[in-house]
């Protein structure tokens, strides 16, 4: 994936300073989880815990406890302003836990989760492979890993338009690259994972003016896939170029939405590494395996 991205540090202090004013910018982020869920509504799932990855002020979170009432819902942000706020905004006959950490390092016990959901966070790790890996020890075998992220088409008008001269292609520096749902693929299967599907959908949002586009922009935290996010301005020589691409009256920012949904793999399934295929099981397991003589 990324590895270009602003360490945890700097993406968590990005989303500690607009989770106030994230909810209300987050369109896209609202009906990616709308797409999301409807997916979930296919599965023949029952889970009896749900961590949500990335969860953010909790949009997806509240909408999970909504169609699992019952079931214990854990929502984990890397901002603790965003935690503040899901708990805030959490109701009191359906409370959700947050918890302040990285998913790319799962504060859980293994196998404790029959569903790991995330919408719209992935794009924020640097790398898929080891992501794949902290899934797999925290889902319980066929438990449900289903999430969303973003793909190389997003942002595609900010790699034309933008400056300096000579940058102005589709695979600009600019914008930070984003993961091809085809390598994301292979990192499912590469960890284990059973019957993973992946696809994508085209999705555009339009805007009036350009100031509006950058503001939901800045308040979303999608000012972090920007090399150098201070040269957008509206008085930008950048902000003329975006011009020429409005139609029917409205400036496009064109997003490509990565689907993905894979099942939890039986311990002792392989993991292929560079240095061969690596099975793992737990002492107890190799126990429970041999028969009495």
């Amino acid at each position: 994936m990324n590895q270009n991205l602003p360490g945890r540090i700097d993406i968590s202090a990005a989303f500690d300073r607009v989770a106030e004013r994230y909810q209300q910018h987050a369109a896209l982020e609202q009906e990616v989880c709308s797409r999301l869920l409807e997916r979930l509504a296919f599965q023949r799932l029952v889970p009896h815990r749900i961590i949500d990855l990335g969860s953010g002020t909790g949009h997806s979170t509240r909408a999970l406890k909504r169609q699992f009432p019952r079931v214990e819902v854990i929502a984990l942000d890397v901002s603790l302003s965003m935690c503040q706020e899901l708990r805030r905004k959490s109701g009191f006959f359906r409370p959700v836990r947050p918890v302040c950490a990285d998913f790319a390092q799962l504060p859980f016990a293994g196998r404790c989760a029959d569903l790991l959901f995330s919408n719209l966070a992935m794009q924020w790790c640097g790398d898929f492979h080891a992501l794949t890996a902290g899934f797999r020890r925290v889902l319980r075998t066929d438990g449900l890993l289903l999430f969303s992220t973003l793909g190389p088409g997003s942002l595609r008008e900010f790699r034309l338009t933008g400056e300096p001269a000579g940058q102005n292609s589709p695979m600009s520096p600019l914008v930070r690259p984003f993961a091809d749902m085809h390598d994301i693929g292979d990192a499912l299967l590469a960890a284990g994972f059973s019957e993973p599907v992946v696809d994508s959908q085209i999705i555009t949002t339009e805007y009036q003016n350009f100031e509006r586009l950058l503001t939901d922009l800045e308040w979303t935290g999608a000012s972090t896939h920007f090399a150098d996010w201070q040269q957008w301005t509206v008085a930008s020589p950048s902000a003329a170029s975006y011009e020429a691409l409005r139609r029917q009256g409205c400036l496009p920012v064109t997003w490509e939405i990565v689907f993905g949904a894979a099942f939890g793999p039986p311990e002792g399934q392989p993991i292929k590494t560079r240095e061969g295929d690596i099975a793992a099981f737990s002492v107890d397991s190799l126990r429970g395996s041999r028969r009495p003589k």
